[in-house]
């Protein structure tokens, strides 16, 4: 996982990818290949993909639907 640090800038982190896939996520549920294929030009590989749903999912940002096999955004604001 790459986090910003001294060798590793912001732009070159995980981090800054968190609202490239949030976007996606903010105007409809998706399956994790089709927003995959959104996506697969603005990630490095599929690996880094799985990170950036990782943190998401362990953030609270995100939800999966196993029913549907979709992900979601969660906004905690309108709870």
């Amino acid at each position: 996982m790459r986090f910003p640090s001294k060798v590793t800038p912001y732009q070159d982190s995980i981090l800054a990818k968190f609202p490239i896939v949030l976007n996606y996520l903010v105007e409809e549920e998706m399956k994790p290949k089709d927003l995959y294929k959104k996506v697969k030009n603005k990630v490095s590989d599929i690996g880094e993909f799985l990170e950036i749903l990782d943190c998401l999912f362990a953030l609270g940002k995100t939800e999966f639907n196993r029913e549907g096999g979709t992900l979601r955004y969660v906004d905690r604001n309108s709870m």
